[in-house]
């Protein structure tokens, strides 16, 4: 079992038959904000995310354009590679699932599962989404243009007869349920609620082996089989902790304390990957969040419509900074979202610049300009401790349990009312006046508002960690301290003082975001 002090944090891994849509960055991007924030709190934290490669999909795609699966699986993944590095996500692997040791590792849990008498030979006749990877009932199909039959996702299916290996997904209904019932373990509710019906209607052993196509992990013993690309991808989350062999990882970090996946496949996580595991005698995960969609201006975004949306686009046009803020701001997590390039500027514009960035730049030039930025020891009254107070009451209390509870725009609307605070109590205190009537209460005045840009600085960076670094480095924080347990810490101020640290001429940190009106239309 993980113990308390290690987390270990997942997205799925990405289907890479097309380059990274910002769907791909979203959950990247939150994934990270989590990953970031539990090593902020001082836990040993594991952050995997990669590619799901194999499958009829990617088969069928590497023969239409006249190359191997293997060629396309290595471009295509490498741009997803490159999006999360773009984007400042703190990946400790990526992975692969063509790599060697996954394919061990599949396989290791397969023979798992046959041994515990889960898997059979039978033949399959049924329907099956190509593009969803996906097994459906007759009574799951919807009716598409011209009598088509359709998935519940929408996607095409087709009707398909093979030999095949059947898990005893039957068997561990009852297990599922109880599991599903456990509060925590799958998160958001409606999505508990909609796998709790599902497993209750009864569920039919699952085919998890084909022989239509070569592209997967071999089965074991049955070389013209290669496994549902489903029991491969699952199981990259205990390929990277070093499964099968008996490591510190696995001991250290498994069960998994989260995996980050969007609601479309929810019950591949919560029905499938849990009885795989309960199969081969191995842990469930402790949580399973869902997270919505985002869409684009309202709409899913699609090929046929044109409105898909390179993530890498956006981050270069705004910032990488922007965009996370952005994603993690606005959207209630689990629940579906838009954006534009117009939000997303007003957003980032309001917030981080006029409010955040303002209140930093102002702050330590005055600092500069008013004292040679070089900053004294002092003592405040009633309106600066019950700032300071406000402060780190929103950075060490309010922003930490939110986003502990992933409500992340929750914890952020905390961190801003305290953003504004900070801003009402420059105008209040009127420190260009105070220059002039009483410049001892300014320097008191100003470097109350220095400690209280380090606390918002410490509290916002999981979420706009480069620019947070740069802020951090400005006010003269050291690495070691940046951590929430160090919003506790009350003495730091004083070993500034001593230090000899001079506030420097300040960098804008968020300067303002301009849309051309091509884009604006």
């Amino acid at each position: 079992m993980a113990e308390n002090n290690t987390f270990y944090v997942t997205t799925a891994i990405s289907y890479p038959n097309g380059r990274p849509h910002i769907g791909h960055a979203y959950e990247a991007i939150s994934t990270d904000v989590i990953a970031r924030f539990q090593r902020q709190m001082g836990r040993n934290v594991r952050f995997q995310t990669g590619t799901d490669e194999h499958g009829l999909k990617m088969a069928r795609k590497a023969e239409e354009q006249g190359r191997t699966a293997r060629e396309l699986a290595d471009e295509m993944s490498s741009y997803f590679k490159e999006m999360c590095d773009a984007l400042n996500v703190s990946y400790d692997r990526f992975i692969r699932t063509v790599e060697e040791d996954h394919h061990r590792a599949s396989q290791a849990i397969w023979q798992r599962m046959e041994d515990a008498g889960d898997l059979y030979l039978d033949r399959y006749e049924g329907w099956y989404s190509v593009r969803d990877e996906a097994y459906y009932d007759e009574s799951e199909l919807v009716e598409g243009e011209g009598s088509a039959k359709l998935s519940p996702q929408g996607t095409p299916v087709e009707w398909t007869v093979e030999e095949s290996w059947f898990f005893r997904l039957s068997k561990y209904q009852d297990k599922l349920l109880e599991l599903l019932r456990t509060p925590g373990f799958l998160e958001p509710v409606s999505r508990r609620n909609e796998m709790i019906a599902f497993v209750e209607q009864g569920l039919r052993d699952l085919s998890v082996s084909r022989t239509s196509f070569d592209w997967g992990v071999k089965v074991p013993g049955s070389d013209d089989h290669v496994m549902y690309v489903w029991v491969d991808a699952l199981t990259n989350y205990l390929t990277g902790l070093g499964f099968p062999d008996q490591t510190d990882d696995m001991a250290d970090f498994w069960p998994a304390n989260l995996h980050i996946i969007g609601k479309d496949i929810v019950r591949f996580h919560t029905i499938y990957w849990p009885a795989f595991l309960m199969s081969a005698d191995l842990p469930v995960p402790q949580k399973v969040f869902g997270h919505g969609f985002l869409l684009n201006r309202g709409q899913k975004e699609s090929k046929s419509l044109g409105n898909v949306t390179d993530p890498l686009e956006l981050a270069d046009k705004f910032g990488v900074d922007a965009l996370r803020y952005f994603l993690m701001r606005e959207v209630a997590y689990g629940q579906d979202g838009s954006y534009s390039p117009e939000a997303i500027v007003t957003r980032a514009n309001a917030e981080l610049a006029n409010s955040f960035g303002n209140l930093a730049q102002r702050t330590l030039s005055m600092i500069v300009k008013n004292m040679d930025g070089v900053l004294e020891e002092f003592d405040g009254t009633e309106p600066d401790d019950d700032l300071l107070g406000h402060v780190r009451d929103a950075c060490a209390v309010e922003l930490p349990r939110a986003f502990e509870d992933l409500v992340f725009s929750v914890g952020i609307e905390a961190w801003m009312r305290a953003v504004y605070a900070c801003n009402q109590y420059v105008d209040e205190q009127a420190p260009w006046t105070l220059k002039k009537t009483d410049p001892k209460r300014m320097k008191v005045v100003l470097q109350t508002l220095f400690v209280a840009l380090r606390d918002l600085t410490i509290a916002i960076q999981p979420v706009v960690p480069e620019k947070a670094a740069g802020l951090l480095d400005q006010l003269g924080v050291p690495q070691a301290e940046r951590s929430y347990a160090a919003l506790s810490d009350l003495t730091w101020y004083k070993r500034l003082v001593e230090s000899g640290f001079v506030v420097a001429k300040p960098t804008p940190v968020f300067p303002r975001l301009e849309m051309s009106e091509e884009e604006a239309a």
